[in-house]
């Protein structure tokens, strides 16, 4: 790890945005500049909903820790910016972050990789009655769940427990995308798994069992109550810890994800099979955040595992150096 900080040189701390996520973003950002500052860091807080991106190198900034959640943040449009800024920054890069924030494209991938994912079906915004509607639970069965494709921290899943619910479900996930995720629902354990690195160098920290309350792990249990409750050590039966955590690298490797990431997974009650849910690129970092939780009981303290994720800052790929002019040849045309 670089124990000299000014080698990072002046980092911004991305954080705010203009997703549904700034107020979860706005928490984490805070928790990581303060991290930062701490260790050492000329770090500083950057809101790209209220500056131009292109301030970035006006200002003089080496490096950016992305701490903007959903939309405009971890979709590769951030990521894409920085690129032409020549800016390295933490997280994935511009393809891994655009197929990982729309879950129906990262089951895609999932599925040709031949791994596990609950069963589903997609509904666009303007392209479908209700007949079709209130076919999905007939194909998926219920209960199921119903969620926006690009959306995160929750917003927007809802629980479908009879063909009645099912229309207000989708009305109120297409008001957050045109894409309309209907998946099978898995009884059983809620867990996840953060990654930490690239390549053949990630790593996955241990796995966190998740038991919200009436197994309702919504966007308040996430950020707002101390209702839920983490277990970690996860105290799942012997291997299925070490199981998790090799499919979970195998699922953060095969979107081309980089730096760190958390992966969700539903385990089958019954049949203790593993099903892959989605996977977060830029995961929170607040008070009640898994990653940093997890990360702890790997003895990885929150600021250490901020400077750790600010080292792995990168770029696709470097700014090609313009090239010099060709000289005529004498006498050519």
């Amino acid at each position: 790890m670089t124990t000299d900080r000014s080698q990072f040189g002046k980092v911004a701390v991305l954080m705010g945005g203009a997703s549904a996520e700034r107020e979860v973003s706005l928490m984490s950002g805070t928790g990581v500049l303060q991290a930062l500052r701490a260790s050492g860091v000329d770090a500083h807080a950057f809101d790209p909903a209220q500056r131009e991106l292109g301030e970035l190198r006006r200002d003089g900034f080496a490096r950016c820790f992305i701490a903007l959640h959903g939309r405009f943040g971890e979709d590769g449009t951030v990521q894409g910016a920085l690129e032409l800024l020549g800016l390295p920054y933490t997280g994935s890069g511009v393809m891994a972050s655009s197929i990982a924030i729309d879950k129906v494209m990262t089951k895609r991938v999932w599925l040709s990789e031949g791994l596990p994912t609950p069963r589903h079906q997609l509904l666009r915004r303007g392209s479908f009655d209700q007949k079709q509607v209130l076919a999905v639970p007939d194909t998926l069965g219920l209960p199921l769940i119903v969620k926006p494709s690009r959306e995160g921290s929750s917003i927007g899943v809802v629980k479908v427990n009879g063909y009645s619910e099912m229309k207000a479900a989708v009305e109120q996930a297409s008001h957050l995308d045109a894409d309309i995720l209907c998946e099978q629902f898995i009884s059983g354990d809620e867990v996840t798994c953060p990654v930490i690195g690239s390549g053949d160098d990630a790593r996955a920290l241990p796995v966190i069992r998740i038991q919200a309350p009436d197994g309702n792990y919504d966007y308040h249990h996430k950020y707002f109550t101390n209702d839920t409750k983490y277990l970690v050590p996860c105290g799942l039966p012997a291997g299925e810890e070490e199981n998790i955590q090799r499919l979970v690298l195998k699922a953060y490797r095969v979107l081309g994800c980089r730096g760190w990431g958390r992966v969700d997974v539903m385990i089958d009650g019954a049949s203790r099979q593993p099903y892959l849910l989605e996977i977060n690129t830029s995961p929170g970092m607040t008070g009640h955040s898994l990653v940093p939780m997890s990360a702890r009981a790997a003895g990885i303290g929150y600021e250490a595992l901020c400077v750790r994720i600010l080292e792995l800052a990168t770029l696709d790929q470097a700014l090609p150096t313009a090239a010099a002019p060709a000289r005529p040849t004498p006498g050519g045309k």
